[in-house]
């Protein structure tokens, strides 16, 4: 079993090893504020329609 692990771990450690040396890691801020952007209006669309959907579920006439 052992056998296994010792390549993975040579390998894990020398992807590291690269993404270390790499200065350029990309812009990281930019993304964060877009996927934050994008989670508040998945958020504020899902909101709006439970919205719609309850106003129009009481709405509903039972005949009571």
């Amino acid at each position: 079993m052992l056998h296994h692990i010792h390549p993975l771990w040579e390998l894990t450690r020398a992807r590291v090893v690269v993404l270390r040396a790499d200065p350029e890691r990309g812009e990281i801020t930019t993304t964060v504020i877009v996927t934050a952007l994008m989670a508040i209006a998945a958020i504020a669309i899902i909101a709006i329609i439970v919205a719609k959907l309850t106003q129009k579920a009481n709405s509903i006439n039972l005949g009571g």
